[in-house]
Parts: C-alpha cells; structure tokens; sequence
C-alpha cells in the first residue's frame, strides 16, 4: 500500500479462486451468485487487512450494470473478463459542480449520425489508470421534453480526447483517483449500455451495489482494527493485569462490535433484497447499510487508535493510516448527510428542502 502499487497479485489470486466475478452470470464466466456473495468476498478481504477498492467499482457497478441492462454483445465483451480479472472497469459519476446532485451533472452525450459524442468533466474516478474502459454517466436530452436524462456510456481508455489527471490524495491506497475530461469523445452506437430512456434505473442499478459494497468494505476496515487492537488489549500489560482488563479498555471495544455486527446485518439485508429483484427495498436499506457502516467504522478505528495509544500512530501497527480511509466511507460515494436526506424524505415521508 505504501508504495502506491496496484496489488495485482491479490487480485489475479482473487480471480483465479473465482471471487472478483462471483456475482457475474455463470453464462459469462461468472459465480452465477449476487451481492450477497460479493460483500463476503471484499469484507473478508478488508478484514485480512487486503481490501480491493476495485471490486466496488468493476465487478459490482459496472459488472452489475452490464449484466442487467446490457445487449448481448456488450456481455460477451466485457463480463467474461470482469469474471476472471483479466479486465477492470472504472465508473465516472461526479463532476466538480455536481457534487450530490445528480440533477447537476453537465457531461452531455449529443448524436451524431449513428455516433454518440460525449462533453464533460468527471472527477474522483477510481483506478482510471488501471482499467481498460470506464462506465460513464452522461446525459441526453429527452426528444419529447427536451429534458435531459442519465445514460451510461462505455468509454475505451484510448477514446480520442478521453484525458485524465490525477488527484493527489493524502489517503495512503493503491487505487489513484483521477479527473477526467471527455473533449468531444466520439463513440459508437453500441457505446450506450441498455435503453436510453431507461438511464435512471439503470444508474440506480450500479448505485445499489456500490453503497452494499461500500457498507462491506468499511465493515471489513473496522474488522481489522478492532482485532489488532483486541490483540493488543490482551498482552500489553501496565500495572498487574492486561489493559484488556479494564473496562475503559474492553467497553468501548465491545460497543464497536456490536455496532459493527448490527450493521453487517443491514447490509447482509440490503444484498437479499437487491438479489431479490426489489430494487425499491434496496435502495432504502442499501442507503442505511452504507451509514451503519461507516459510522462503525470510524469509531471502531478511533477506538482502536486509542487503544494502543502512541503506538497506534506508528507504521509498525498499521492503524494510523485507516484514520484517513475509514473517513472515505463516511463520505463516497454518498455523504452520510445525503442519506439521512434520503431517509427522511423516502422512509419517513418528511418534505424535501431540496
């Protein structure tokens, strides 16, 4: 991680046991399984102190998204390699004056002839470098209203004008983040993933796995360190006993666990009801799942910092630096505020102020 190479080894080893595509068409090279499987898959990653923040991004958005809504030709391109690892895929959604609002974002898709030609700007996009194309979301305007309207667009990384830059972060990860600017990108036809004037559920389609996939990636995260500090709590000895002993000590370890298993049961409830087909349902708990989640994880982090005290701050423990990356999950891809926006506008039936 220090070094800021993408684990391609983990990920090849992932791959060849079958667990990147787990969720993918058996038809496609996949596991034939849903998000249920694939949350396994990266928290259990995330608890060994190995998460792949790609597995997000490529099998379960854009992997998720393709396998639904798709056409046969786009499958037999794409899955096949998003099953085995030989492909990545990235996904492009905020722009620098969008933020939250999807209502905002300004990436245009205009036709041209049979061609489409995509404008814009996309910032915060996962492993760019890495993938062979990126899942763009652009808008089209609507011929009947003159509205415009979400649509995904597969751009190959060596689109003419697809540009890229990189962020510099202060969170240590493998995967880059990038800014992208789409300068009159001309793609074909067969570019457009499923229906045009089905672009909003389709879009929903991605985001539902990536807030189930986000909840497992910072459940895994506040997994890790809470067992590195139970471990710590059961041999550093100050006075006569373990520090583990005291329940200044062991209580707040406790409480982190609890939380934490609480929220897993959300979002193990969230993946069964996308797997399910009820994309509704879903939506709500894969919202609260996320918020459980990486509310969990940020405390079970702090505690765990707390625990070792100065150690907890040097690299021979390897907590200090999920300080930084357990905040992400508070934040992307939706910030806990939104959610609670969402839930009380959507489950609670409150007035929107927005």
């Amino acid at each position: 991680m220090r070094e800021g190479a993408h684990p391609r080894e983990l990920w090849a080893e992932a791959a060849g046991l079958g667990y990147l595509g787990v969720n993918l068409p058996e038809e496609y090279g996949g596991g034939g399984g849903g998000m249920a499987e694939l949350s396994i898959v990266l928290e259990e990653l995330g608890a060994a102190g190995s998460p792949l923040l790609m597995m997000i991004v490529s099998p379960a958005i854009c992997g998720t998204v393709i396998a639904r809504f798709g056409t046969g030709a786009q499958k037999r391109r794409w899955l096949p390699g998003l099953a085995d690892g030989s492909v990545t895929m990235a996904f492009a959604i905020t722009e620098p004056d969008a933020g939250s609002n999807s209502h905002r974002i300004t990436t245009t898709a205009r036709k041209d002839g049979e061609d489409w030609v995509l404008t814009g700007r996309k910032v915060f996009v996962s492993g760019v470098d890495i993938a062979e194309a990126t899942l763009v979301v652009g808008r089209t305007e609507d011929a009947r209203s003159g509205r415009l309207k979400p649509c995904l667009f597969i751009v190959p990384r060596d689109a003419p004008g697809f540009w890229r830059s990189r962020i510099e972060m202060e969170l240590q990860a493998p995967e880059k983040q990038f800014e992208l600017v789409l300068d009159d990108v001309r793609l074909p036809a067969d570019a457009l993933v499923g229906d045009e004037d089905a672009g909003l559920l389709q879009l929903f389609a991605g985001l539902n796995p990536e807030r189930i996939m986000t909840a497992a990636f910072a459940l895994g995260m506040g997994t890790y360190a809470i067992a590195r500090a139970v471990e710590y709590a059961r041999t550093r000895q100050v006075w006569k006993d373990p520090i583990g002993a005291h329940q200044a000590i062991a209580h707040p370890l406790a409480q982190s666990h609890i939380e934490l298993e609480l929220a897993r049961l959300m979002m193990q409830k969230a993946a069964r009801l996308y797997d399910e087909g009820d994309d509704t349902g879903a939506g709500e708990a894969a919202n609260m799942a996320k918020y459980a989640a990486a509310e969990a994880c940020v405390r079970a982090v702090d505690q765990a910092v707390h625990t070792l005290g100065g150690n907890g701050l040097t690299r021979e423990y390897g907590l200090a630096s999920l300080v930084t990356a357990a905040r992400v999950a508070r934040i992307a891809p939706v910030s806990r505020e939104m959610i609670l926006n969402y839930v009380s506008h959507q489950s609670l039936g409150l007035p929107r102020s927005y």
